[in-house]
């Protein structure tokens, strides 16, 4: 009896292995500390997962490590996961440009469970398009880089912000899917400028977009849903930003205004909302004239005597604060 009770007790053990394992997706992986894309273009360790054709490194194996990820010391490469995945313990990089890189590309790989999934200090022309970036604290960083493109990656269930990006310009952000991240931001621009952030699908995340002390950017052509703060927040001296052609649908508040003035709002639709606009100490504007016209407010109340497609009078969301020319209809 006591024999059976072990052996009923060790299956029940490999199944929950098991179930861990698939639960990770790495029921198969290479274990063997950090790996490095060394400046000459060789690989440490010899035994890393990596094979190279001249500029191009490609995954051939799924990676653990409890230390950090891979390391990137050489420019002008090409790192392709061929749909493999990296994998941490919670702390650490999982990726890690070194200072001063240039022309890298990362993609096609799942990325999870590290502390920064990707992380850049003072790089430039990087690329980050087709990865799976999860289960981080922070999914992406960029701090002090410019020329860069984030393209076409699901960020999601980071556990604060899904893109973070500071101190940097000329960051586009585009075509990504940046969904359930939760205690911080979806996009995160602190002290940046000159980027460009459209045709994201961004969703359940504490606050979607957020920028702070961030200038000449623009927010263009987004679905930005499902907050559970503000979807799009412009917090501490944010000016000269553009916030167009985007669906604010949904969330606690569609845009939050906190001492940022001078930001140009217009062609948006603002729907069902808690709160469609919030504004502190901001001085805005809210439509690009007639006949182009302003937003498309859900609770408007307002009409339309000459079928124009322009409400007769301004939706009014403060005394600084007006859209005069107001859509009756979603754009």
């Amino acid at each position: 009896m006591r024999k059976t009770a072990s052996v009923i007790t060790l299956s029940f053990l490999l199944i929950g292995m098991l179930i861990s394992a698939f639960d990770n997706g790495l029921v198969k992986a290479w274990s063997g500390g950090t790996i490095e894309i060394n400046p000459d273009g060789s690989v440490s360790p010899s035994t890393a997962p990596i094979q190279r054709n001249g500029n191009l490194y490609t995954l051939t194996d799924n990676i653990f490590s409890s230390q950090d990820g891979i390391i990137i010391r050489k420019d002008n490469i090409v790192l392709d996961g061929a749909g493999y995945t990296l994998q941490g313990t919670g702390g650490w990089i999982g990726i890690e440009f070194s200072g001063g890189r240039s022309n890298v590309t990362i993609r096609n790989m799942k990325i999870r469970v590290f502390y920064y999934g990707i992380d850049s200090y003072d790089s430039s022309y990087l690329s980050i398009s087709g990865n799976n970036i999860e289960n981080n604290y922070i999914g992406i960083n960029f701090y002090s880089c410019s020329n860069c493109r984030i393209s076409g990656n699901n960020v999601t269930a980071n556990n604060y912000d899904g893109i973070s990006i500071g101190e940097s310009s000329y960051v586009d952000i585009v075509g990504n899917t940046i969904a359930n991240n939760y205690e911080g931001i979806g996009i995160r621009l602190y002290y940046s400028k000159h980027s460009f952030i459209s045709g994201n699908n961004i969703t359940n995340n504490w606050v979607d977009i957020g920028f702070f002390n961030s200038i000449d950017n623009s927010i263009v052509g987004n679905s930005i849903t499902g907050s559970w703060g503000n979807s799009v927040w412009l917090y501490g001296d944010c000016s000269d930003n553009t916030i167009c052609g985007n669906n604010i649908a949904n969330n606690w508040c569609g845009i939050s205004m906190y001492i940022s003035s001078n930001n140009l709002v217009y062609h948006n639709n603002f729907v069902n909302n808690e709160q469609q606009v919030f504004t502190f100490d901001s001085v805005n504007i809210w439509d690009d004239g007639y006949p182009s016209g302003g937003n498309y407010w859900s609770d408007y109340i307002g009409s339309d005597a000459n079928n124009d497609g322009i409400g007769d009078t301004p939706y009014i969301i403060d005394a600084d604060n007006v859209d005069r020319y107001p859509h009756m209809s979603a754009r």
